[in-house]
């Protein structure tokens, strides 16, 4: 993948914390409903578009899927598009989780969003 970085779970949470990204969750609603980055924007693969990306003229693009394979291949789409430069959450959000940082899912008692934090 030309131009596209792959970054560490710890990267982009420093990096997401400090307000220096954007970061575009490329799974399925249905997957950003149960569990998902806090503070991360959807664009589902099935319906990404390269032109509708943000400018990155002060925040970097980041984007993560559920292993990483998916948003590798939206950035090689994003990345033909002239869209430079990227990163990808390396390992994805099952990286995320592993590495223990929060995310929010679901209180399955009552179907109200919860602060997670695997571990």
């Amino acid at each position: 993948m030309a131009d596209v970085e792959n970054w560490s779970p710890e990267r982009v949470k420093a990096a997401l914390d400090a307000g220096e990204i954007v970061l575009i969750d490329v799974r399925t609603p249905p997957e950003y409903m149960m569990e998902h980055i806090h503070g991360a924007l959807l664009m589902p693969m099935a319906f990404f578009r390269p032109d509708a990306l943000p400018a990155q003229d002060t925040k970097r693009i980041v984007l993560h899927c559920g292993s990483g394979l998916r948003s590798g291949k939206v950035a090689e789409m994003a990345s033909a598009a002239g869209i430079s430069p990227l990163a990808h959450l390396e390992g994805g959000f099952g990286a995320w989780k592993q590495a223990g940082l929060p995310y929010t899912g679901i209180d399955m008692a009552s179907g109200a969003p919860k602060a997670m934090n695997a571990g």
